[in-house]
């Protein structure tokens, strides 16, 4: 609310009813502003003295706007001058040199707010720039990275966003010098062609791969198709070995399309191995009957020994083996066992079969009795010098003949025995 000033102090109404001013700046000291005939003193003076508060009130809100944190400080300052223009000439009554005196000190908070806005201004500018310099930076850096090693997702969306984030600058931040504004647009600018040219090239060159790892792969499909119904099976799951390395080597052809190529690629070998595990199920089984069936074979072998009939146990052994050949494989876990046992037995029957040999060989049967035959004769001249050794007292010579007599006579038992097994 503008107070009302007491404009008595300050002007005069002389007797044919003009009002006068004092007034600093003129020659006497004091100047007409005008007159209010018909009224009293009084009146006319306060007529006047709104007047001059009307100036007062324009200064007032000129201040409160100066306390304002985004204060126009050039309206204000204008306001402020029209106001020092008015007070030469202007028709009111009151403290004019007051007046001017705040106008001044005003002013110069002015001056103070504006070098105090310019720094601030100048703070904010050099700060857009370093922001702007940073953006051309990054901008820059990531347009540097070799295609090899770029991360294309997320490199383009760091562009966009630098790209977002300039135009916010230039739309909501402070403006530049066009000479700093048009070297950091040229630089950015040319970051950002760099990128897209190498983004394009880059998926332009990956679309060409995958087209061709997509047709490498319909010919894989093909081939892979074309032996799934196959029964050679050790030959096929060979082939569909090497066809999964060519398909490992082939590249991609994209996620969406890899995972379709995928899905017919292993639907084809699925019928080739779906059809040789039932086989395959289906040979097991068979070969686990095998087995029981060997295993009864085994009893049956095993039932010969100890061999006490060689010849019969032979003849036994022929049809065992017989019927052993007609039963077929048995698992790969279980061969090597039963073939030992059924070894086994063989080679007891063998053992058997030598033995019987040695004991009825005819030169065998000659040797041992000539044997007999010398060592009974060496026996007896033996004890023919063990006579003499007596008749002659010769103590070392009949602990000689003693001696000899004794390892003969049970070389003799030994050869006698061999005598009677193989009689």
């Amino acid at each position: 609310m503008t107070t009302v000033s007491d404009p008595t102090p300050w002007g005069r109404v002389s007797e044919d009813g003009s009002v006068f001013v004092k007034d600093p700046w003129a020659e006497s000291g004091e100047r007409f502003v005008g007159s209010y005939p018909n009224a009293s003193a009084e009146d006319a003076l306060a007529y006047y003295g709104r007047k001059f508060d009307e100036l007062v009130g324009l200064v007032d809100i000129a201040e409160q706007r100066m306390g304002l944190p985004d204060a126009n400080v050039q309206a204000i300052t204008q306001e402020l001058r029209n106001v020092r223009e008015k007070l030469s000439e202007a028709a009111v009554v009151g403290d004019l040199g007051g007046l001017a005196a705040r106008l001044e000190s005003l002013e110069g908070g002015l001056e103070q707010r504006r070098a105090d806005l310019e720094k601030a201004r100048a703070q904010a500018r050099a700060a857009a720039e370093q922001a702007r310099r940073a953006i051309v930076d990054e901008a820059e850096q990531i347009s540097g990275v070799e295609p090899k090693r770029m991360q294309w997702k997320a490199s383009a969306d760091r562009m966009q966003e630098l790209f977002d984030s300039w135009k916010t600058a230039q739309r909501e931040g402070p403006r530049l010098d066009k000479a700093t504004e048009d070297e950091l647009w040229h630089r950015f600018s040319h970051a950002r062609t760099t990128f897209d040219r190498a983004r394009k090239h880059h998926f332009t060159q990956l679309h060409q791969e995958h087209n061709a790892a997509k047709q490498a792969k319909e010919k894989l499909i093909a081939e892979a198709e074309a032996l799934s119904s196959s029964t050679d099976w050790g030959a096929t799951s060979a082939a569909y070995r090497e066809l999964l390395e060519r398909w490992k080597k082939a590249g991609r052809a994209g996620r969406k399309d890899d995972d379709a190529l995928w899905a017919r690629f292993r639907a084809a070998q699925d019928v080739f191995y779906a059809a040789r595990g039932a086989d395959n199920a289906k040979s097991d089984a068979e070969m686990q009957a095998n087995l029981e069936a060997k295993t009864k074979l085994l009893e049956e072998a095993e039932a010969l020994l100890p061999v006490k009939d060689v010849k019969a146990a032979k003849a036994a052994l022929r049809g065992i083996h017989e019927r052993w050949e007609e039963i077929g494989k048995v698992p790969r876990a279980a061969l090597h066992g039963v073939e030992r046992r059924l070894k086994a037995v063989e080679q007891a029957v063998r053992d058997r079969e030598d033995e019987r040999w040695k004991r009825t060989n005819p030169e065998t049967k000659a040797r041992t009795e000539g044997a007999l035959g010398q060592l009974e004769s060496s026996i007896a001249s033996l004890e023919d010098d063990l006579a003499i050794a007596k008749s002659r007292g010769d103590a070392r010579r009949i602990a000689e003949a003693e001696a000899a007599l004794a390892a003969r006579r049970s070389w003799l038992e030994q050869l006698r025995r061999t005598a009677r097994d193989l009689r």
